[in-house]
C-alpha cells in the first residue's frame, strides 16, 4: 500500500496560478473564457485540457496551436510561480509518512518544466523522492497511468493504495485502477463532487488529513 499524491492543489497552493496562466494564454489567442470554466479542468493534462475547452467552444485548433498554448501557459505560470507555497500540513504529512515507513510518491499531470517549481516550493528533490510527471507516461488524468507508474516505482500494488487529490479527475483515475481515492478541498472542488467521483474520505487540506492519519495508516505492516 502506498500514498500517491497529486501535486497542484493537493500539496502546493497553485491551482489559481494555473488558472490565471491558462486564462492569459488563451486570451492572447483570442479565446476569452470565464475563469470558472478553466478551473473545472485543472488537473487534466495540458493537451486534454485544451482539447476539451475548445470542443466546448465549438472551435478547432491544430496541434501546433495547442503546443503554443501549452508553452505560453508554462511561461506565464513560471513567471508567477514564486507565489506558490506548500499547503498547510503538506510538508509535515510527507515527513510523517516517511517516519511511519509508509511509501509515498507524487504523480502530477504537469510536465517537469512547471512541476519543478512546485517541488522546490515543497522542498522535494525529484532526484531523491519518487515523482512521476506527465512527460513520463502515455496518458494523464483522468486515465490512471500516473498513479499506476508511481505505485510501481515505490514497489507497491496499485490496488488498495491511496490516491490523494483535490479534483474529480484524481478520483476518477483512482477508481479506474482500483486505488482508494482521498479527496482534499484545497483545490476548490466541493466534498459532494469529490464523493460522487469516488472519494472514500474527504479532508480540508493536508493538515486535516494528517490529523486523521489514523483513519488511513495501517496499524501493522509486513
Amino acid at each position: 500500500m502506498a500514498f500517491l499524491f497529486d501535486l497542484d492543489g493537493t500539496l502546493v497552493d497553485s491551482v489559481y496560478q494555473h488558472v490565471r496562466a491558462w486564462h492569459l494564454a488563451l486570451r492572447e489567442q483570442g479565446i476569452d473564457l470565464s475563469v470558472w470554466r478553466i478551473h473545472r479542468k485543472i488537473g487534466m493534462s495540458g493537451g486534454l485540457f485544451t482539447h476539451q475547452l475548445l470542443r466546448e467552444l465549438g472551435r478547432e485548433i491544430d496541434e501546433a496551436g495547442i503546443r503554443r498554448l501549452r508553452d505560453r501557459h508554462a511561461e506565464i505560470y513560471l513567471s508567477i510561480a514564486e507565489e506558490v507555497v506548500p499547503l498547510p500540513g503538506s510538508v509535515q504529512l510527507l515527513h510523517s509518512l516517511a517516519e511511519l515507513e509508509l511509501p509515498w510518491a507524487i504523480a502530477t499531470s504537469g510536465l517537469m518544466r512547471t512541476a519543478g517549481a512546485n517541488l522546490r516550493a515543497l522542498g522535494v528533490d525529484p532526484d531523491k523522492a519518487t515523482v512521476v510527471t506527465r512527460d513520463q507516461v502515455r496518458y494523464a488524468k483522468p486515465d490512471p497511468d500516473l498513479f499506476v507508474e508511481a505505485a510501481r516505482r515505490v514497489g507497491s500494488p496499485i490496488v488498495g493504495s491511496y490516491v490523494i487529490g483535490d479534483s474529480i479527475w484524481d478520483m476518477l483515475a483512482a477508481a479506474r485502477c482500483g486505488a482508494l481515492g482521498i479527496g482534499l478541498l484545497s483545490g476548490g472542488y466541493g466534498a459532494d463532487e469529490l464523493e460522487r467521483a469516488g472519494a472514500l474520505r474527504v479532508y480540508d487540506d493536508p493538515a486535516d488529513m494528517l490529523a486523521h492519519i489514523d483513519e488511513l495508516a495501517p496499524r501493522t505492516r509486513d
